[in-house]
């Protein structure tokens, strides 16, 4: 078993914090606010032509291929450009509106990831320390652990937003040993829903590695010694 004082992190959203469904809350209320029925004849059709496009640009982001400002940007943009009737600049000042008021309705909304509320508290009875590593932006991650509660039960949150450096790259993980204080990767644990970031970064760091992955069948080890877990209530027993 680990020692108390080593390091649980975790993904924020998608592991933690639900971010499909609050996003699609927060997507549904734009789209009433903003007047989006002009564009999409439906919040749901809106809805998934955003997701779309918006996760293509996300796995560019991750990838160090475009920068915050184009995804924050285009993800609007492109979605709207087919059924816009104003210049081009309307429409990138439209989006930009769009944006912050985006951010700010996903903060609002509080639904977590089952099971992740009791393992937090499982680990902190346990004196773990734990820990958020995520690549989204710092002017909302802060808002949603405030607004979930989740501020209570992390003891460090490390934004890529602090250093310019995204997951799954390695700095970013030993940026996170710094900031903790303990710099042997084996002392830390990377939870996360995404193989491409959370758990390659990981992997790549010397980190022990957990994937959360809904669809798998029961617990799982791969041959890099990564957990796979379909659920975050099994992982009690681990720890």
């Amino acid at each position: 078993m680990a020692q108390t004082n080593d390091w649980i992190w975790f993904d924020l959203d998608d592991t933690l914090i639900d971010f499909h469904a609050n996003s699609h809350l927060a997507l549904a209320i734009i789209y009433d606010e903003c007047g989006l029925d002009r564009f999409y004849p439906s919040p749901e059709e809106w809805t998934k032509v955003y997701e779309t496009h918006n996760k293509h640009l996300w796995d560019a982001y991750s990838r160090a291929e475009i920068t915050q400002d184009f995804l924050r940007l285009d993800r609007f943009a492109t979605p709207l450009r087919p059924h816009w009737k104003g210049s081009e600049s309307e429409l990138e000042d439209f989006s930009r509106r769009l944006d912050p008021l985006y951010l700010t309705r996903l903060a609002e909304q509080t639904r977590m990831v089952d099971g992740a509320t009791d393992l937090l508290a499982h680990l902190r009875a346990r004196n773990y320390n734990i820990g958020v590593l995520s690549n989204g932006f710092k002017d909302v991650q802060h808002r949603k652990l405030v607004n979930t509660g989740l501020d209570r039960m992390v003891d460090l949150m490390v934004l890529s937003d602090d250093i310019g450096v995204n997951k799954p790259d390695p700095r970013l993980y030993s940026h996170a040993m710094g900031r903790a204080g303990i710099t042997d990767p084996s002392r830390h644990t990377m939870i996360g829903d995404n193989p491409a970031t959370d758990i390659a970064g990981a992997v790549a760091s010397g980190w022990r590695a957990i994937l959360l992955d809904p669809a798998a069948d029961g617990l799982s080890e791969g041959p890099d010694g990564t957990l796979t877990t379909p659920r975050l209530s099994l992982l009690n027993d681990l720890f």
